[in-house]
């Protein structure tokens, strides 16, 4: 097993560990190739399979109305009231900053007062039916309270806030960022695939049902933060306090927020809800050093210096941390015996670990993952910088800790403070200092505590939530197709490689689901995401019609079900 940087070379090799790796590869693997032709994992006498599938499972007591609002959802009435929801809400521009102040401080945080009167007229039953209340000003916790109280909720949770539109990329987008454009096939703008078409379709889906009059009998609970995008420390952060006081403890049977999608992989399609999350740490890397006239110049300035520790940071990326995985039929000969002979190989292993490197999208569902995204340094042309910082983005692997990441990063640039001679302090803690003399100094530091990856999601075939969530999949794929096909969709635990409000969930259930069945062949090869986070963000009205579809059998299967 290969370390994670200078921090980890004598860290000993146990059983457990290397099983937990295991694990973590064989999803990886499992979603990233495709393995999905006779779920055979581990069918050798050591192991037992890990991917059966779930039934399709489709409501029993309420079947006709389920198949009637199947029908109606395929209409081109419902289409256009579905556009009209999700377009309404795009033309709120909810954006959200990394450095807003308290809501009762930032004025930018006024951007969200027309959103709210939006739902209220968009969604009338909704607000007619369901209990209200306002966590902190903007956060949204709605109750659509059930018969039986005895029954633990399910949670439906969404973020009302969008990333905001870089000014100068205006004009580069098809249709203005919050025109709620549609075309006949796409919605356009800022939010209308992450996640006002998540949130939208929750209301979306409540609404229809009530339009029906459905009752529920196990109440259902929507929590929409308004933050996510800044970390979601004022919004899912405060409602999370707010809701256990409400529901208690691992007092939700389950909960679904924004996440994995499905998609065709090798001819199979694919569905990855994630079970698991991987943590999170910006470290801001800071070098200072005497100013002067930049006619005298030193041999380094702090931007040079600074400049040569990102370098270093680049060369030195966390290694991929991998073992072993089982094989179906679409792997190729050569990576499934790489596969099994790492069981037992040295050489195999690190074959495996070059593959799994090879690839950028594979790799950062393994590791740790680093990514300097920041960095400012200098005033003026002729001032020699004072001062010069970067800030690294870290999404921790699974099997790794923030403790253990800032280890790595604080060994991996001793011996560069010592070459450019630089008193060296990583987080609180003095590592070095260059004598007297020394004049300049390296500074490693984080203004979040950082999050630990998150806890994992049972899913095996007696977790019930999980079989639940599949069965759901299934049938929604089939029912929006009109298929008859119980391996039409595959449905595979997978792993998310950014974060989302569930981080502040983890103590309302054991059972946390990052996913709202996004279709993302919709979106195309050449638009990954359907361009979240970049211009020209768009979502298919098609795929958006079958998130809705999703909701509405999700609310109605978990009604009926005895088992969560």
């Amino acid at each position: 097993m290969s370390a994670k940087g200078k921090s980890n070379s004598s860290k000993p090799e146990t059983p457990a560990r290397r099983l937990a790796v295991v694990f973590w590869v064989v999803i990886s693997l499992y979603v990233y190739v495709g393995l999905v032709n006779n779920f055979d994992w581990f069918s050798s006498e050591k192991f037992e399979p890990q991917c059966p599938q779930s039934a399709v499972l489709t409501p029993k007591n309420n079947w006709d109305m389920w198949e009637t609002l199947n029908t109606q959802i395929g209409t081109p009435g419902f289409q256009e009231i579905a556009v009209n929801w999700l377009a309404g809400a795009v033309q709120v521009p909810t954006e959200s900053f990394d450095d807003m102040g308290d809501v009762s401080v930032d004025p930018r945080w006024d951007a969200f007062e027309p959103f709210h009167p939006y739902l209220f007229s968009a969604f009338p039953l909704v607000h007619a039916t369901l209990n209200l209340t306002k966590i902190n000003t903007y956060g949204l916790h709605y109750e659509w309270r059930g018969s039986d109280a005895s029954l633990k909720p399910l949670l439906l949770a969404a973020h009302q806030d969008v990333v905001p539109v870089e000014p100068s990329t205006v004009k580069q987008w098809k249709y203005p960022p919050y025109s709620g454009f549609f075309d006949g096939k796409r919605i356009w703008g800022r939010g209308s695939s992450d996640d006002k078409s998540g949130l939208i379709g929750i209301l979306s889906a409540i609404e229809t049902l009530l339009a029906a009059q459905f009752q529920p009998t196990r109440t259902v609970v929507l929590a929409f933060g308004f933050d996510e995008e800044a970390s979601g420390l004022q919004g899912a952060g405060t409602l999370a306090p707010h809701l256990e006081s409400v529901y208690g403890e691992n007092g939700f049977a389950m909960i679904i927020d924004e996440g994995s999608e499905f998609e065709t992989q090798f001819g199979t399609v694919i569905a990855t809800p994630g079970i698991a999350e991987k943590g999170y740490l910006d470290v801001e890397v800071e070098v200072t050093s005497p100013g002067g006239h930049s006619s005298i110049p030193p041999a380094h300035t702090s931007i040079g210096i600074l400049s040569a520790l990102l370098a270093h940071f680049e060369q030195q990326a966390p290694k991929v941390e991998i073992c072993l995985a089982e094989h179906g039929k679409s792997v190729p000969t050569k990576l499934r015996n790489t596969i099994m002979d790492s069981i037992s190989s040295d050489k195999a292993l690190d074959a495996l670990q070059a593959f799994i490197r090879s690839d950028a999208a594979l790799s950062s569902l393994v590791s740790t993952t680093q990514a300097i995204d920041m960095i400012n340094g200098g005033i003026k042309s002729n001032a020699l910088p004072e001062r010069a910082w970067a800030l690294i983005n870290h999404r921790i692997s699974v099997l790794s800790s923030v403790a253990e990441l800032k280890a790595r990063d604080t060994d991996l640039l001793s011996s560069l403070a010592q070459q450019f001679n630089l008193t060296y302090t990583a987080f609180g803690r003095l590592i070095s200092e260059e004598g007297t003399t020394a004049k300049s100094a390296l500074n490693l530091s984080t203004t979040y505590a950082g999050l630990e990856p998150a806890p994992i999601t049972p899913t095996g075939t007696d977790a019930a939530p999980y079989q639940l969530l599949s069965g759901t999949i299934k049938a929604t794929y089939n029912a929006h197709r009109l298929l008859d096909d119980p391996d039409a969709i595959i449905v595979a635990p997978g792993m998310m490689s950014g974060n989302t409000d569930t981080c502040s969930y983890w103590r309302l259930s054991k059972h946390i689901f990052r996913y709202n069945h996004h279709n993302a062949d919709s979106a195309g090869p050449d638009e990954p995401f359907s361009n979240i986070h970049t211009v020209n963000e768009f979502v298919d009205v098609d795929a958006f019609l079958e998130m809705i579809r999703f909701f509405v059998t999700l609310i109605l299967n978990a009604d009926e079900s005895v088992s969560l």
